[in-house]
């Protein structure tokens, strides 16, 4: 990719978080991967989590706006230069920083399109001269399609059924995005079928996903964990995975890899990076529950979106952002966009 001219935005890496230290440590792994891309055209990276692990996002964005540049806060819990050395960043100062944010979730659930922005609209609260723009979730992509491929092929079954298992959301726009890959990673390669199942909040189950396999016909049955990182959900997909197995020993029953640290996703995440730059943020809203009365969900279009709290995070006293103008709304009253912050679809 070519590098714009002049200085280049930092990148925000935001993710979730996790108890699971492999987890945190593969992000950091990831967030080290992006910085030696980026350090090519001098482009600063840090990432923080909204909950449950350090560092917090704070931190990775104290870290950005710093006067004095330091290491990136990308995970391990250190307290980031600015934090440590008590400095006022440019943006606190009142000056002019500008970063690009990007999501590392595999759709746009609820993490990307209402916490992760309010986080970063608080972090302006904290930064008055803060300036963001937010780029898109993960996936779909090809590339990712790719890396599931390759996860299925080292268990080493020979023409196996897959059952795609992601984390599940109370969004449906989110899990149609992961029937979406499963169907994706199904088109062009020999798997007899691919099914789609999710291990919280959505339905089928991974007992239920397997059942439909082998319904199917199938007897050879890969589990493909649709996650990045390590964790305790990819965690209960095993489980869940082996539990189903040990009833049905007529079944050959393998669990995948996790995507994990490598260079494609990094490559990925600089993408998201440089499309946001160039304003080609191309994620849809047609089908957002925040933005359409779909059937069931009629009670979350206008749903007003909050920060998690992260434990870490001392935010009593933040000053309550100032409201962003919105941006007008398609004509007719199904479309009544509800975010604070209209960069949480204009902008990703």
């Amino acid at each position: 990719m070519t590098a714009l001219p002049g200085p280049q935005p930092a990148l925000l890496l935001a993710a979730h978080g996790t108890t699971d230290q492999a987890g945190v440590d593969a992000f950091a792994a990831l967030a080290g991967r992006v910085g030696e891309l980026a350090a090519a055209d001098g482009t600063r990276v840090a990432g923080g989590f909204i909950e449950l692990s350090e560092p917090p996002l704070r931190e990775a964005v104290a870290d950005l706006t710093a006067a004095s540049p330091g290491p990136p806060a990308a995970a391990g819990g250190k307290v980031s230069p600015a934090a440590a050395g008590g400095k006022v960043s440019p943006a606190a100062a009142g000056g002019k920083v500008s970063m690009v944010a990007v999501p590392l979730m595999l759709s746009a659930a609820g993490h990307a399109k209402g916490d992760i922005p309010a986080a970063l609209a608080r972090e302006q609260a904290r930064h008055p001269g803060l300036t963001w723009t937010y780029g898109r979730p993960l996936g779909p992509h090809p590339a990712l399609i790719e890396l599931l491929a390759q996860r299925v092929d080292a268990c080493g079954a020979e023409a196996p059924a897959v059952l795609l298992v992601g984390r599940g959301s109370t969004d449906p726009d989110a899990n149609a995005d992961v029937v979406k890959t499963a169907r994706l990673l199904w088109e062009g390669r020999d798997y007899p079928l691919a099914e789609t199942a999710f291990v919280s909040l959505a339905r089928p189950d991974v007992a239920e996903g397997l059942e439909r396999c082998r319904l199917l016909g199938a007897r050879r049955i890969v589990v493909a964990r649709y996650f990045l990182f390590p964790g305790v959900l990819p965690d209960r997909v095993a489980e869940q995975a082996a539990a189903y197995a040990a009833v049905h020993p007529e079944l050959e029953i393998a669990c995948t890899d996790v995507l994990g640290d490598c260079d494609e996703i990094a490559a990925l995440v600089w993408e998201r990076y440089h499309e946001a730059l160039a304003g080609d943020i191309r994620m849809n809203c047609d089908v957002c529950v925040y933005r359409i009365a779909m059937p069931g969900f009629e009670h979350r279009v206008g749903e007003p979106q909050h920060p998690h709290d992260h434990p870490h995070d001392h935010v009593h006293d933040v000053p309550a952002p100032t409201p962003r103008p919105t941006i007008p709304p398609p004509p007719g009253p199904r479309f009544a966009h509800p975010h604070p912050n209209p960069q949480a679809h204009a902008r990703g």
